[in-house]
């Protein structure tokens, strides 16, 4: 193997940004999330709009190819990717670009609240929507 795409998905507050920065060897690979589009560079500041979460999913694949072009070992994506929609074009930017593609399931083991203010409700909501490809 030598380059690998890695999707790390999960519920909110799972760890999955916390895992993706472990795994990339302090930033050795680059690290990418939808949740950067939300993100103010200069202050950290995070504001979701769900009105433009299209942009950034866009912008997040756009960057993910952008990595791919670079020619990185690995990439790692971290996501709640709770539809399998929201990993097709993933699968379709590693044939094309001959990466193997990783999809890893984050658990909350650790009992940590997520960032993003989203109601334990909603992360229910979310956890029971989220589907596992054995096969």
């Amino acid at each position: 193997m030598d380059k690998a795409l890695i999707l790390l998905r999960g519920v909110p507050g799972s760890g999955k940004t916390t895992l993706a920065n472990l795994l990339s060897e302090n930033g050795k690979y680059p690290v990418l999330s939808i949740d950067d589009y939300f993100t103010d560079a200069g202050s950290g500041d995070y504001t979701f709009d769900y009105k433009k979460n299209h942009l950034a999913y866009a912008a997040c694949q756009e960057k993910t190819e952008a990595e791919m072009l670079k020619g990185h070992a690995k990439i790692f994506v971290d996501n709640t990717f709770i539809f399998d929609w929201e990993m097709e074009p993933y699968h379709a930017l590693a044939k094309k670009h001959r990466y193997t593609l990783f999809c890893m399931l984050v658990e909350n083991y650790h009992g940590n609240k997520n960032t993003h203010h989203i109601s334990d409700e909603d992360v229910v909501k979310m956890a029971a929507r989220l589907k596992v490809k054995l096969f």
